[in-house]
């Protein structure tokens, strides 16, 4: 049950090994087999992708990466082979991002950039898998977070202006 009480958010690529080194531990550690580990990760992982320029995405360099991590390397490329596979088979297409793959849920930051993300930079991989692709806003409300991290200063606000700014911060302004 470690899907449902745990959810790993990954933003942008870089935090991307995070989904094959969750495979590791599955199958290596805890012996589950690929397609029980796999159903785990992509039910624990979201992303959120920050870019639609390409030249802004991580690429690393495969002999250096394949040397110095081969065990992810080698389940990265089982996921790419699998991918490939479920790609062809189902839609004909080819190319894909770990993130994407390894995730239930793909959003943008903003609705527009999700909108863009669906429409060009991931369009094959939405036809595919357009459940996957959502719009959210990821970061914590201002009002959240004083609430959470400063109760002192929050019931002080609350005193002073009443409790209506935790729902609308521009009640603060007023």
């Amino acid at each position: 049950n470690f899907a449902e009480k745990n959810a790993i958010h990954i933003n942008d690529t870089h935090p991307t090994l995070a989904i094959p080194e969750l495979m590791r531990m599955l199958l290596d550690e805890f012996n589950y087999s690929w397609d029980q580990a796999w159903n785990i990760v992509t039910r624990t992982f979201a992303y959120t992708n920050h870019t639609v320029m390409s030249e802004a995405l991580e690429c690393w360099n495969e002999d250096m990466f394949r040397a110095l991590l081969p065990r992810i390397y080698q389940i990265i490329k089982e996921i790419d082979n699998r991918w490939k596979q479920q790609l062809n088979k189902e839609a004909h297409l080819d190319g894909y991002t770990v993130s994407v793959v390894g995730s239930h849920s793909t959003n943008g930051v903003s609705a527009l950039h999700s909108q863009i993300l669906k429409d060009d930079v991931l369009h094959d991989f939405y036809k595919v898998t357009p459940y996957k692709f959502n719009n959210v806003t990821n970061g914590i409300a201002s009002r959240r977070w004083l609430y959470q991290s400063n109760p002192r200063l929050n019931n002080m606000i609350t005193e002073l202006i009443g409790p209506d700014f935790m729902k609308d911060q521009e009640k603060m302004v007023d």
